[in-house]
């Protein structure tokens, strides 16, 4: 299994989160039709009608202007881009379009994405020599390379429009582009990655191959101007650090416990042999070593070490008492066999469900639920292996000298226990109070906390986009333009075909060079801020819509100022030009096209109502505290005209999308947004929620439906295990217990209750049972043998206190460096373990008293043991 694993884990990569695949393909068709109204008629409706009975499909949005629409299918998340494009094609042989139509249809894989941008600069300053050395030298030695889709150039100069034309389609980029970096002009090529390609990989390749370029050109200087790289290796260098720590501080934790090196070794050595077991399966899943299994490694540390630790303390037990090493290990694997075996099930009948998700959220933490149900399965396997028969060899056989140096303070410890069971016994009444109150305490918390999608992380780098008006087209398709920059994800992708269109009716002046003047006021603003260490601006698209920018801001990493706090300064300093939108984005975790967090969608028939609705609810945004950014769609349309109709399933819509403050919340956000808009809503009109706002909804759903599942599989386990259902009662009441420590600690700390920390609660789920089936199954062991109830659970309770605390103590400190959020990417993990560490407080304090207590309640109403012992 060591010799497996090491090979296993030789082969896995390093990324930042699992692959998700966005499937989208758009169809861009264009008509001799003068007005939108006529367009969405002639053109949107008979295409939306024919493709919307396509499989798979999630959501089909639209943007109608004049003469021209873009339809784009959102397919549902993991399906064959190459299987939906085809049934696209299909389906639209079929359709007859009005006299005079076109259409393109243009899949998109959002995972084909940029891995890494070089400026290229030259001392002569001298574009044109430039231009053509890249062309023959940099780009083909770089296309080459495996994993690399396409290599962009940008910012090659152009001098006329036909020559446009002849450039555009030389070049693999689809428009006309300038280059900016730290100021100046420059040229600069972009690497585009295959939808399959890890993103490290590409980088690492192409690094290579740019540091052999730099010796070769003396006439050309390639500087580093982007990647997402440097921030995926932090992030993954940091979660290991905090894994390495974990399995570190989980073992120092045991000894002293147990006062045996041999016996910590035993135990410290299921950790290595798990993880090793468990690289197997992430192999033979395909999955990579990134945020979500590294963290799932990182948390289940303790759980690993726990298995072993029960089985090792239990054996010194039986050798303290007199048994040679080979009969206390016999014996004492055979008393606590199904302890393990149901604390361990139970444990992976939480987390295979997870595994089992669907959608967007289920491909994202599919690789956290079966990583960790193959890591606490191995740990099982070497906990009922290993584990026993490196005790027969290891441990001493007892003599006068050999038994464990019980110190004065955990005598003391474990006697205050008793005393305080033997009074819960009699107390039971004030001890259900106060475990009710508890929960009541940890529920009524819920509210406090902000609830959140992924928390915002301190990157060091960001976007500046902007949109200039195109002044030089003609009059109606300029207003058509005017909400682009607001639109969602695939219709915002899907209009850029309309930018392309209207190109051929540019005029001589170039609204390239309005678009660069635009770039130059705002990158004086942001080369201002002493924490900026490059600036790297593109103007214009790739689609080819030249009114549109991208300033990219790296910062230095000794910087005294978050990435939030100087978001935040820039959005208030930036020069408010004429008719010119911009906003401040972060880099995205998963490319969705460039939607905002927060998106909003109005639904009705009557776009003059949509409009209306649409600004007046911009207008109470812009005064409301934590929102930027705020944009419309639509904003072109006039009384008497219309320009631009945006379209969701079938219906018309607008679209309203924002920005976060650093200290707005997405949850509160949400709330004030519906508060808001529902204030100014006229008949007619209904809301929707899009954006991250409308997958923290699906997340809540998804996995409420998975706990309840989870539950089910945990009863169901516990009952086939112990044959009764009195005994899985009592082990399912340590589980809310453990919502009042994870609740406080998350209020406590500031933490966003979100889908990270979700992770944390269901986490709790699978490991709080463990602490009362060790207690449970040892009570009906000693009542087995003869001892009365409350004698027995008064010997269970100071039995089992030893490996309770212990596995406790090296889960919480397996927990501590993640729980700290030190390093790149700690926003992410901290949440987590903090409800866990919170969680596992509660619950094993709570439950040591709580549960024998309901043993003892249960066992009245439902007696066991009654006419076991009558002759």
């Amino acid at each position: 299994m060591t010799v497996a694993g090491l090979l296993a884990f030789s082969s896995l990569k390093y990324a930042l989160f699992p692959d998700i695949t966005f499937p989208v393909v758009v169809v861009n068709a264009t008509a001799p039709i003068e007005t939108a109204l006529d367009t969405e008629t002639k053109l949107t409706q008979p295409l939306e009608k024919r493709l919307q009975s396509l499989e798979g499909i999630e959501d089909i949005r639209s943007s109608t202007y004049p003469g021209q629409t873009a339809v784009s299918l959102s397919f549902v998340v993991g399906t064959n881009l190459e299987n939906s494009t085809r049934q696209v094609e299909t389906a639209l042989k079929k359709l007859t379009l009005t006299q005079g139509a076109n259409y393109k249809i243009i899949p998109l894989n959002l995972n084909e994405s940029s891995a890494i941008s070089y400026a290229i600069e030259s001392p002569s300053g001298n574009l044109s020599d430039l231009t053509k050395l890249a062309k023959d030298k940099i780009v083909p030695a770089i296309a080459k390379l495996p994993g690399v889709l396409k290599v962009v150039l940008l910012g090659a100069p152009i001098t006329s429009p036909p020559q446009l034309a002849a450039n555009t389609a030389a070049l693999p980029e689809g428009g006309a582009t300038l280059v900016r970096f730290n100021g100046k002009d420059a040229l600069a090529f972009q690497v585009i990655k295959k939808g399959t390609a890890n993103t490290l990989e590409v980088v690492s390749r192409v690094e290579q191959e740019v540091q052999k370029l730099r010796s070769s050109l003396k006439d050309a200087k390639l500087t580093l101007a982007a990647t997402q790289a440097e921030y995926i290796r932090n992030a993954t260098h940091s979660t290991i650090d905090a894994l390495i720590e974990a399995v570190v501080l989980s073992v120092v934790v045991i000894f002293p416990f147990l006062w045996n090196w041999q016996a910590t070794l035993i135990s410290a050595l299921a950790i290595p042999t798990s993880l090793l077991a468990t690289f197997i399966v992430m192999a033979f899943f395909g999955f990579n070593l990134e945020t979500i299994t590294l963290l799932a490694l990182a948390l289940v540390i303790g759980s690993i070490v726990d298995d072993a630790i029960v089985d090792v303390e239990n054996i010194m037990r039986h050798v303290e008492d007199g048994e040679n090493p080979r009969q206390a290990a016999l014996s004492a694997t055979n008393e606590i066999g199904l302890t393990v075996t149901a604390a361990t099930l139970t444990a992976v009948a939480v987390f295979l469900p997870i595994g089992l998700m669907g959608g967007v959220i289920g491909q994202f933490f599919k690789p956290f639920g079966i990583t960790v149900s193959a890591a606490m399965l191995a740990s099982l396997l070497v906990a009922r292996t290993l584990s026993p028969v490196l005790s027969i060899y290891w441990l001493k056989p007892a003599s006068s000298r050999s038994r464990r140096r019980e110190s004065k303070l955990w005598i003391n410890f474990a006697q205050s226990y008793r005393n305080l069971l033997a009074w819960s016994l009699d107390h039971k009444r004030i001890v259900m109070s106060l475990a009710l109150l508890s929960l009541i305490a940890g529920i009524a918390i819920i509210p406090m906390i902000p609830k959140g999608f992924i928390p915002k992380l301190d990157r060091g780098e960001f976007n500046i986009t902007y949109t200039t008006p195109l002044l030089s087209l003609p009059e109606h398709l300029r207003a058509g333009q005017g909400g682009q920059g607001a639109q969602g994800a695939q219709a915002g992708q899907a209009g850029q075909g309309g930018i392309a269109n209207a190109q051929s009716q540019l005029s001589i002046s170039n609204p390239l060079d309005d678009s660069l003047q635009v770039a130059k006021k705002l990158e004086e603003v942001v080369r201002k801020s002493p924490a900026v260490q490059t600036v790297f601006t593109t103007v214009g698209s790739r689609e080819g819509e030249p009114n549109k920018g991208t300033i990219y801001i790296k910062l230095k990493e000794d910087r005294k100022i978050t990435t939030a706090e100087l978001q935040e300064q820039l959005r208030t300093s930036l020069p408010n030009l004429p008719d010119v939108t911009t906003s401040v984005e972060d880099i995205q975790f998963v490319d969705t096209g460039g939607q905002k967090p927060l998106q909003l969608a109005l639904r009705g028939n009557d776009l003059k109502a949509l409009s209306k609705a649409a600004k007046a609810i911009k207008d109470r945004l812009v005064k409301l505290p934590g929102f930027a950014d705020v944009a419309v769609t639509g904003e072109g349309n006039q009384k008497d005209q219309i320009f631009q109709i945006e379209r969701l399933n079938n219906q018309r819509v607008a679209y309203i999308s924002a920005n976060l403050g650093k200290d707005m919340s997405l949850g509160d956000a949400t709330d004030k947004v519906v508060a808001e808009a529902k204030a100014v809503l006229p008949p007619g009109v209904s809301l929707d929620l899009g954006g991250d706002s409308a997958r923290l909804g699906e997340v809540f759903g998804s996995f409420g439906t998975t706990l309840a599942l989870s539950a089910l599989c945990i009863v169901v386990v516990l009952i086939w295990l112990f044959k009764s259902w009195v005994d899985p009662v009592v082990i399912g009441v340590s589980l809310p217990l453990a919502l009042v420590g994870a609740m406080l600690a998350l209020l406590i700390t500031k933490s966003d209750f979100g889908m990270i920390s979700l992770i944390g609660f269901v986490f709790l789920l699978g490991i709080t049972n463990k602490n009362a089936i060790l207690i449970v199954d040892y009570i009906n062991q000693l009542r087995n043998s003869g001892l009365e109830r409350k004698e027995a659970i008064l010997k269970a309770g100071p039995v089992r206190l030893r490996p309770i605390m212990m596995t406790t103590a090296a889960t919480i400190l397996g927990m501590v460096p993640i729980a700290l959020g030190l390093g790149a990417g700690s926003e992410l993990r901290s949440p987590m373990a903090v409800a866990i560490t919170g969680g596992l407080v509660t619950s094993t304090v709570l439950s040591l008293i709580v549960v024998p207590v309901v043993y003892a309640i249960l066992d009245d109403r439902f007696p066991r043991f009654k006419k076991r012992w009558i002759p």
